[in-house]
């Protein structure tokens, strides 16, 4: 399959590398020109789980989308989503009627912007559990496994759904179709908005976190707020079981991970995706007059530390 990958930091990376060593001609867009340099001189590194792997893959700016050539079968978004519009807005040219996308993103409400660019019936969405880091421009660490929830957005797009579980599943990337997407977007968002934000709060990664006091009652709390909103979504999150799914990673394969949040807050001081996490659940929460109290908490930290840093 032919596919293009929008944002090469880590998660991004991770997914082209593996499309890549399965046979698929994959081809990056990213809008860091360091990390472009880097792997247009040496090719995109990566320490996968304990091998060096270099895999020599075309990269461009969004300012050299027209250099692209032919147009991707399926373009794979793992852009920031502060970044979304600015990112398909020059990308539109290696847009067609045939083009699929598929979201991948940490947050929720990404079909809205997306629905601007592409039909319905060519728009995937979906929620990965994979972790990757990035450890400087052209360079990712890739450990531990993880897999691939997608569906389509509308019935029309089920069958190309299905290649691309087939595709991903071939480059070991464990894809599954859902038949409720939007549950599972909204349970990872639960674990983006209690792990993500934490750890970049306090600088630490995901077994730490797990170790502090206090850190069941604060989960719970930030999980409950989520499900009271999503209920008004047409959703009704399981809070017990999301919150043993988020416990076990503090002792789980990934325990001494740091999410992205911290890597792009603290590590590389760019801004983070929290308005499209705890931040949404804080709006969305003032439009159904659902109190949020954590969640508004947490948004605001995240910015005031942005701004003190500041985060590009």
């Amino acid at each position: 399959m032919k596919i293009t990958v929008l944002g090469a930091g880590g998660m991004g990376s991770r997914f082209a590398l593996m499309l890549h060593r399965a046979g698929n001609e994959v081809t990056l867009v990213d809008g860091w020109q360091a990390n472009i340099d880097a792997i247009r001189k040496d090719g995109l590194q990566a320490d996968f789980n304990g091998e060096r792997v270099t895999a020599k893959l075309p990269i461009y700016s969004p300012a050299e989308i027209d250099r692209i050539g032919d147009q991707a079968d399926l373009i794979i978004v793992f852009t920031k989503s502060n970044q979304l519009t600015t990112m398909f807005d020059a990308v539109r040219p290696i847009i067609n009627a045939e083009t699929y996308v598929l979201c991948l993103l940490n947050g929720i409400g990404h079909e809205d912007v997306l629905e601007k660019y592409v039909a319905k019936d060519h728009l995937l969405l979906g929620i990965t559990m994979w972790t990757a880091g990035m450890t400087g421009p052209g360079h990712v660490t890739l450990v531990g496994n993880g897999n691939v929830e997608l569906q389509n957005f509308a019935p029309a797009g089920k069958n190309f759904a299905q290649q691309v579980v087939q595709v991903f599943d071939d480059a070991g990337l464990n894809a599954t179709y859902s038949d409720n997407v939007k549950y599972a977007i909204w349970r990872k968002a639960c674990v983006n908005g209690t792990l993500n934000s934490l750890c970049a709060l306090l600088a630490c990664n995901i077994g730490e976190l797990g170790k502090t006091h206090g850190i069941e009652g604060l989960l719970k709390a930030i999980i409950a707020e989520f499900a009271a909103v999503g209920a008004h979504e047409g959703l009704q999150l399981d809070q017990a079981e999301i919150y043993q799914h988020v416990a076990a990673t503090f002792t789980s394969d990934i325990a001494d991970h740091y999410p992205s949040m911290y890597q792009d807050l603290v590590i590389n001081h760019r801004k983070t995706e929290i308005d499209f996490i705890n931040g949404t659940v804080w709006r969305k929460g003032e439009q159904y007059g659902v109190p949020t109290p954590d969640c508004q908490l947490l948004t605001q930290l995240i910015q005031m530390k942005e701004a003190l840093v500041k985060a590009k």
